[in-house]
């Protein structure tokens, strides 16, 4: 259930296409969705989403593929309890709703909602500390409680299952696809066919999220079916195309193996799969070779060195989104002083969760400095620091705001050294699988000709000299895939 506080509440109905004071019925291969409204005001709406499994009909729609004869096809708990058959339902039924679209109102979609999620039985391999890992970065208020296996006979313990309400302010449609990649991670299990495209899915609806989010590794793993090479196609795409991602195939925590599943047997099927996946000799001895570093990480070392390279004491990362860079400045005690300024809240909040800024020794605590703010802005608190970092954070402005950019930073913060660095577009097509820009929300890619134009004409206009050095492998035809400008500001300025 989706209910909202926002007045006049009834707008969640323009939002989800589903008119309040209908009762609509979706049809699926497993049986049949309905919405309809418990309640709807101008003070509070609910809208519900029911699912009615058929196991008949899901066994069938396995087709003859399918090599389970056991009961459990047709007993089990799909209908009562939400999975993945749930999220399924949800992106058929709430399609336009997921994609921030509609016509009626187009107003609406962008606007945050107060808004509480309610699943009364959800499967939660991992409990209600699983839940709240997963859904508290994304800025939830998680409420998760074990339910009993039998409340007549409390000492049998727990079940595997929990009622999950969330309360938070979002945007409708990034609550939708958090739901959506997040209910088949919690329950471990998707009952349908995993193809390749899942892929693409996962990436669609984590736009904007999952490459910071700090479980990315268990979500991409839980949620491609422990499928790992699936799973390393969708973390290498959120390390090249996230601005500020790490690779990470195995989850922060470790989990436990499977009912019935050891350690060795989970890993003798990860490395059948992957010989099973591999298409010949060639990229099977491949996938052996040593992991390559994932170029955001290559991107934030090139940035450290370069700042210890220019003796600055004192650094602030303008555009600062989770937190990564600050972090890895913070552990380096030459920085004696350490800004983060991003435009988003959420980031923000998140950064200061991965930092644990609430556990962070007060002798760190005092070298740290967080806050929101906007680049096209003049700010006084961005003035005083040895060195400012723009790392990919230019791409993300509109060009014609571009210029207010260049006069906050370098005309009044003016920094010695500036660093900024952005994506060389000419590098794109050493991306098989990039269509079109690296992340959805640029603006525009430069190539390195236009890149030392933009920074020649900043440098010679606020009073400043810039030199240019490439970040990952630079290919002699195309260039690095990161481009970065040093600018130094002149002794006489």
């Amino acid at each position: 259930m989706i209910t909202t506080t926002a007045r006049p509440a009834t707008d969640l109905g323009f939002l989800l296409h589903k008119h309040p004071e209908r009762v609509q019925e979706f049809s699926q291969s497993f049986g049949t969705a309905t919405v309809f409204y418990p309640e709807a005001g101008d003070e509070r709406c609910t809208a519900a989403l029911l699912l009615e499994v058929d196991p008949i009909a899901l066994v069938r729609s396995r087709g003859k593929s399918s090599p389970d004869f056991s009961l459990s096809q047709y007993v089990n708990d799909r209908p009562y309890a939400a999975s993945s058959l749930l999220a399924v339902a949800l992106a058929d039924v709430f399609r336009t709703a997921r994609a921030g679209r509609c016509k009626a109102r187009p107003e609406l979609p962008g606007a945050p909602l107060p808004l509480e999620l309610r699943l009364p039985a959800l499967p939660c391999r991992g409990g209600p500390e699983l839940a709240a890992r997963l859904f508290e970065p994304l800025g939830w208020e998680v409420d998760a409680q074990a339910l009993p296996l039998d409340e007549g006979f409390p000492e049998w313990g727990q079940s595997r299952y929990v009622r999950l309400t969330l309360r938070g302010t979002a945007r409708l449609a990034d609550a939708l696809n958090h739901l959506y990649v997040l209910l088949p991670v919690l329950d471990d299990g998707k009952h349908y066919w995993i193809a390749p495209d899942e892929v693409d899915k996962l990436i669609r609806a984590g736009e904007g999220w999952l490459h910071g989010h700090p479980e990315r590794g268990l979500i991409s793993r839980r949620y491609l079916g422990r499928r790992w090479a699936l799973a390393r196609t969708a973390l290498a795409r959120l390390a090249e195309l996230g601005d500020e991602t790490e690779e990470e195939l195995e989850p922060a925590v470790e989990e436990d193996a499977p009912a019935g599943e050891s350690a060795a047997d989970e890993a003798a099927a990860a490395e059948a799969e992957a010989q099973a996946d591999a298409p010949s000799e060639e990229v099977s001895s491949e996938e052996k070779a040593p992991k390559k570093t994932p170029l955001n990480v290559t991107r934030r070392e090139a940035v450290l060195a370069k700042l210890e390279e220019l003796g600055a004491v004192s650094v602030i990362d303008l555009g600062c989104g989770q937190g990564e860079l600050v972090g890895a400045l913070l552990a380096r005690p030459r920085f004696a002083r350490v800004g983060g300024m991003d435009v988003s809240s959420m980031a923000l909040t998140i950064a200061a969760r991965k930092l644990r800024l609430e556990r962070m020794p007060d002798s760190k605590r005092a070298r740290l400095t967080l806050f929101q703010g906007a680049l096209t802005y003049t700010d006084k608190r961005l003035s005083g620091y040895d060195a400012a970092v723009l790392m990919e954070v230019i791409e993300h402005v509109d060009p014609p705001r571009l210029a207010a950019l260049e006069n906050v930073v370098f005309g009044h913060a003016r920094p010695h050294h500036v660093l900024v660095t952005t994506p060389n577009i000419e590098h794109n097509v050493r991306y098989e699988f990039l269509t079109g820009l690296r992340h959805p929300d640029h603006r525009f890619e430069w190539t390195r000709a236009e890149f030392a134009a933009w920074a020649a004409r900043v440098a010679g206009e606020y009073g400043y000299h810039v030199a240019f050095e490439p970040v990952g492998e630079d290919d002699p035809e195309v260039g690095p895939p990161t481009q970065m400008g040093v600018f130094t500001r002149d002794q006489r300025s």
